[in-house]
């Protein structure tokens, strides 16, 4: 059984679908969460919904392209619950654009989101992650396969995956630190997609979107001490559509 009951879990992009529900589960398991986002308003009215006493929740504003702000976040969280059990980066930008059309400036913006926001987050928290603590990294199945008209995109995931496994090397046996990337999954960002390509359903061997609560399940354990001998390692969560294609 997992059980989070007085772990510290600092979650960034905590506003977004999968990044809620990871910060449902982990509040439903007794964890004590740091849920920062760029939209503080967003952020801070979902923390309400889970902790209307505020007690065992801090919610605050980030910028994940902007270090600054990552320490900023890891110091509020230290202040406020002491230490940091578990971080989960899952800030993210995904737009279109194709590479002979995209602009240097769009090509840095997400590289500096998708990528250097998790080097940011990593790297401020490194000092103040328990003995046994875990980070879990939000990939793609694009920083596996690439992705048409998202190479901005795809080049940052293939570089968490890569940061992912150094982080492992360099920080075990103190703290594990795995990937996770997800394909299809329910929400705003998969519907423009699935509009221009309807077959990927059809083509994936579940037939059928993943929802944000599957992709959860996986960080959760993945942050749990079911997965206490599991490190530099990425789980795919994407019903069979990457070994489909």
């Amino acid at each position: 059984m997992i059980d989070f009951s007085g772990k510290v879990l600092l979650l960034t992009g905590a506003n977004g679908a999968i990044s809620r529900a990871v910060a449902r589960l982990f509040f439903r398991h007794g964890a004590l969460c740091v849920l920062t986002d760029l939209d503080e308003d967003g952020v801070k009215g979902f923390a309400r919904e889970l902790d209307p006493d505020v007690v065992r929740i801090l919610a605050l504003r980030q910028d994940a392209a902007v270090a600054e702000d990552a320490e900023r976040a890891v110091d509020a969280a230290v202040e406020k619950f002491g230490r940091i059990d578990a971080l989960v980066t899952a800030a993210g930008l995904y737009r279109d654009r194709l590479v002979s059309e995209m602009s240097e400036a769009e090509w840095r913006q997400s590289i500096a989101i998708n990528l250097d926001g998790v080097f940011h987050s990593c790297r401020a928290a490194i000092p103040h992650l328990a003995e046994g603590s875990a980070i879990v990294n939000i990939a793609s199945m694009a920083g596996h396969r690439g992705s048409y008209a998202h190479a901005h995109y795809a080049a940052a995931k293939g570089g968490v995956l890569s940061l992912t496994r150094s982080l492992a090397l360099e920080l075990a046996p103190r703290t594990r630190v795995n990937a996770v990337s997800p394909g299809l999954i329910e929400g705003p960002m998969v519907q423009p997609l699935i509009a221009k390509k309807p077959e990927l359903i059809p083509n994936t061997p579940m037939k059928r979107l993943g929802t944000p609560e599957e992709v959860a399940g996986v960080v959760a354990f993945l942050c749990s001490d079911l997965a206490r001998f599991v490190t530099g390692e990425t789980i795919h969560v994407n019903g069979g559509l990457h070994i489909a294609s």
